[in-house]
């Protein structure tokens, strides 16, 4: 009888340990039945993941019933009840609403897209599998609200909210929390040194100003790339894409595209991943042959046969040489005298035959070694690098660049836990052998053949006119002379496509600017460390409550090519604390957010960044929610605008940090003279039809600050079913926002220290020459008024163009919405319209132009379907932008209004989990540029062979 009570217990506690810890099986699939890789499956204090089958086996702990949890991103999550022993387990997660999906960059915390007390955009990884675009990063430009701007194939940039060129430091690109600015350029190169098409997990976007929360820069925007991590991403995964790029002036080009991923999950502690892609496409050519001297609203046409004044915008050398005095010429040479106005420009050489090379290159490679102590997400250290090095085309502000053998790279230390994060890390970049264009061109039309006796090519010029029997009271009454002229001057120079031309070309481009050629010198970098705590668990869930700050130094080297650093060591430090707190009332229906930020920049005085926001949602679900918010932005000027020195023709380009300007001694001329004792240079040769004042104005503008912009945003968003299986997403907001101290580019004349005026022994000054008595000419015999002589004055004078702050007040505006569902409960439809605009008060005499190069209309459109036929899906994307105005002090003029439609049909091969997909990129459409000067944009087709993605 005991023997047998003592079987029935041990069976009976056999049956309650075995019960008590019970293996579930199951799968996981997508809405299409396919099996989905990576899903997390949770069960109490278990967690795992479904491999590439979507299978997954996880222990419950306890006694039955029990409940796991199945999640991943962009899918609505799933509960499901365990209440036997071997029951199977088969899960469908379908994808979420785009505004129920979670993101964390606009609180730093998680939070649905829909409950985000700002304005967001989230690119995630069913987006990245649909896109038609050449590669995720070109597809973020189908979101609603952000811009594109595209230099050439390889270089894109990124902007929201308007204002801003190709060198847009007032937009924050971010990789895994680290900033992607280059150190001496002090903004992104898009995705030149960012993420491969397979390791990307999703983006994130928060247009306009962020900086209470992301410090200085975060001016119009933060962009946050996020990749896979290699504990729930594994395996090895390899992207083939190849196809044509087409454009009239380049032709037809094949491009090659080639990506791998390989990560391993050596235990629950420690895994790690490799990653490396590499394109090489050729170019986008540019050649836009229009006169760049000419602004009336838009770039009128020209061509160097008939003008004396011509600068086309991508020939190259004509524009160093407005400084020849045909004036002094004609008297000197011809003892005749030309009109004030009579300039001639020399010719130019074109962009293609200053290009050593027409391919766009990137070569890009990644690791990170992850550790986690605990075997969970308590504690995570994370060491990771990223290099980066290619070709590709630049457009700055006032030339372009060649970039050849560039690289670019970072080093990470991170550690974070479910509360609080600390990294640090190292940026660095070298130029490699990037050179000048614009230097370039004026380093070789300089240079003559041995057989020009004069040397100078405006005196062959003015003898080429002579000879031809000008009309000295009437240049431009026979323009085959003037044909004939610049055919005579230019017959001494060397010539593109010669041996003489190649020789002088490689000796230029490979001659350090500051030496008399081309070569940019870079290895700048800096330094970065930032932190983050959130409070919430030491408050009993009371409120979100974090504290954080930032550290950054920089260490520019150029060896003067750039920054004001030939002959001095420079170093910028900067750092920002914040504090944020979020919190929820009313049964959670209402949330407030207030942040604030303290940034102090060793050369600026400190800035306060606060930040308030206010959500209500209505409705019984709490699926509709209204906002408000408060947010202000600043960005300290970068290092360039702060220590730029440099002299590529007549011009200085100099910075106004009060640190540069107190080391400044040119013939003389030091800092205090350049902002105290200076003419605007358009008040003495009124060239610019803008300008609104009197001549010999003198300039007013001090050294440089901070620009800073506050924002007030009100916004609704809301989800609500249309059908018992389909649902709406609608989102709506409009903003007002006010900006001060823009930073602009200034000409201005400063007389030389010792130079004294022609009919006088005393030196000019700034103030004499702005006395409303002066005009242009000289002495009056009869009146004996000081009357000067504009050209003998310039003999005098230093040009400078100098950074510095607006003093207009400029106001933008804009409101947009955005509507997502599925058409016939099949097909995914996305439409967006944005609307844009600004308006300023002069103050700055007609000589500020705001680069807002934005257009005031913007319309998109997606559709699609992941599974129109069995593993065949498709996707269009189509975009329409207005005409519009762009500006920058390389070139000003006016954008066309384009259509662009992208088109891919992809199918899928479960057995090999894999994925092809043909597409193109500006179907049916015209080329197209983003701005004067840079090279038409034409089509792109392509195939793809993606392998375990």
């Amino acid at each position: 009888m005991l023997k047998k009570q003592l079987l029935v217990i041990v069976f009976t506690l056999s049956a309650v340990v075995n019960f008590a810890q019970v293996k579930i099986n199951g799968v996981v699939y997508n809405e299409y039945l396919e099996p989905f890789y990576g899903a997390k499956v949770v069960s109490g204090s278990e967690t795992t993941a479904s491999n590439d089958n979507g299978e997954f086996t996880i222990t419950v702990n306890g006694s039955l019933p029990q409940t796991i949890t199945v999640s991943a991103f962009g899918h609505q999550s799933e509960i499901v009840e365990i209440t036997r022993v071997g029951q199977k387990v088969n899960v469908i997660l379908k994808e979420n609403l785009l505004l129920d999906q979670v993101v964390i960059s606009a609180s730093r915390v998680p939070e649905r897209i829909i409950e985000s007390p700002v304005t967001i955009e989230r690119f995630g990884l069913t987006d990245i599998r649909k896109t038609s675009a050449n590669s995720f990063y070109d597809g973020l430009v189908n979101l609603k609200g952000v811009q594109s701007r595209e230099t050439g194939y390889g270089f894109k940039s990124l902007n929201t909210k308007g204002f801003s060129d190709f060198a847009n430091s007032r937009f924050v690109q971010m990789v895994d929390g680290m900033d992607t600015a280059a150190p001496a350029l002090n903004f992104s190169a898009g995705n030149l040194s960012g993420v491969s098409d397979l390791d990307i997990n999703n983006v994130e976007i928060l247009p306009g100003a962020s900086s209470a929360l992301y410090g200085a820069n975060a001016y119009n925007g933060v962009l946050l790339m996020n990749t896979k991590s290699p504990f729930d991403f594994t395996g090895i995964s390899t992207l083939f894409k190849s196809g044509v790029t087409n454009q009239e002036l380049a032709g037809t080009n094949w491009f090659y595209d080639l990506s791998g991923r390989m990560a391993y999950k050596f235990s629950d502690a420690f895994a790690a991943k490799v990653n490396f892609s590499y394109f090489e496409a050729h170019e986008w050519l540019a050649n836009d042959t229009r006169n760049k001297l000419i602004d009336t609203g838009e770039i009128t046409d020209g061509t160097i046969d008939n003008r004396l004044n011509y600068d086309g915008i991508n020939t190259y050398g004509d524009e160093f040489n407005n400084s020849i005095s045909i004036q002094n010429i004609g008297v000197n040479f011809f003892n005749v005298l030309l009109p004030q106005d009579a300039r001639v420009y020399r010719t130019g050489i074109s962009e293609r035959d200053l290009l050593v090379d027409e391919k766009a290159k990137n070569l890009k490679f990644s690791a990170s070694f992850h550790y986690r102590p605990f075997e969970d997400e308590r504690l995570e250290l994370i060491f990771a690098t990223r290099l980066a090095r290619g070709n590709n085309l630049l457009q700055g502000n006032a030339s372009r660049f060649a970039q050849r053998n560039y690289s670019f790279g970072q080093s990470k230390l991170e550690v974070r836990g479910e509360n609080f994060y600390v990294r640090a890390y190292h940026t660095r970049n070298d130029a490699g052998d990037t050179y000048n264009l614009n230097a370039t061109g004026a380093a070789l039309t300089a240079r003559t053949q041995a057989t020009n006796l004069v040397g100078n090519w405006g005196v062959d010029y003015l003898i080429g006119l002579s000879d031809n029997g000008i009309d000295w009271n009437n240049l431009t009454a026979d323009f085959s002379i003037l044909q004939a002229a610049r055919a005579y001057a230019d017959s001494f120079t060397i010539q593109p496509g010669t041996p003489e031309f190649r020789e002088a070309f490689e000796d230029v481009r490979s001659t350090l600017i500051t030496e008399g050629g081309s070569r940019i010198y870079d290895k700048s970098s800096y330094i970065h460390a930032d932190g983050n705590y959130n409070f919430r668990s030491l408050l009993n869930d009371w409120a979100d409550v974090q504290i954080g700050g930032s550290f950054r130094q920089y260490n520019p080297d150029s060896r003067g090519t750039i920054f004001n650093d030939a002959t001095q060591t420079i170093r910028v430090e900067e750092y920002g604390v914040y504090s944020q707190i979020q919190k929820k009332f009313l049964d959670e229906r209402l949330k407030l957010t207030a942040s604030v930020r303290y940034d102090k920049s060793q050369n600026f005085d400190g800035n306060y960044s606060p930040r308030f926001a206010v959500n209500y949602a209505l409705g019984a679900d709490k699926n509709h929610i209204v906002r408000a918010s408060y947010q202000t932005g600043f960005r300290n000027p970068t290092i360039q605008e702060q220590y730029l020195f440099n002299q590529p023709g007549r011009k200085i380009n100099l910075g106004t940090s009060w640190d540069n300007l107190n080391s400044l001694d040119v013939q003389g001329i030091t800092g205090d003279d350049v902002l105290n004792n200076s003419l605007l240079t358009r008040t003495v040769f009124p060239d610019d039809t803008n300008y609104q004042g009197p001549r010999y104005q003198k300039s007013t503008y001090e050294a440089i600050v901070p620009e800073e912009v506050k924002t007030i945003e009100l916004g609704y968003r809301s989800m609500f079913p249309i059908t018992d299986t389909n649902n709406i997403s609608i989102d709506v907001n409009g903003f007002y926002s006010i900006h001060n101290d823009f930073v602009f580019f200034q000409d201005i004349l400063t007389p030389t220290a010792g130079q004294v005026l022609p009919f006088g022994n005393t030196p000019v000054t700034a103030a004499q020459l702005a006395d409303p008595n002066v005009a242009n000419g000289f002495i009056d015999p009869d009146t004996n008024i000081l009357v000067l002589d504009a050209q003998a004055l310039n003999s005098n004078l230093q040009e400078f163009n100098i950074v510095t702050n607006s003093k207009s007040i400029v106001n933008s505006y804009g409101a947009s919405i955005a509507i997502n569902t599925k058409l016939f409960s099949r097909f995914d439809l996305g439409l967006s319209y944005d609307y844009i605009d600004f308006s300023f008060d002069d103050k700055d005499l007609g000589l500020f132009d705001p680069n807002f190069n934005t257009p005031n209309h913007t319309f998109k459109a997606q559709l699609g379907n992941e599974n129109l036929f069995k593993n065949v899906g498709f996707n269009v994307n189509a975009r329409w932008l207005d005409k519009y105005r762009w500006v920058s002090t390389f070139v000003k003029g006016d954008v066309d209004a384009r259509t662009v439609i992208d088109a891919q049909v992809n199918y899928r091969i479960p057995a090999l989990k894999s994925r092809i997909k043909i597409g193109g990129t500006n179907l049916f459409g015209d080329e197209y540029f983003v701005a004067p000067g840079t090279g038409q944009i034409g089509q792109t087709y392509y195939i793809s062979w993606t392998i375990n993605d």
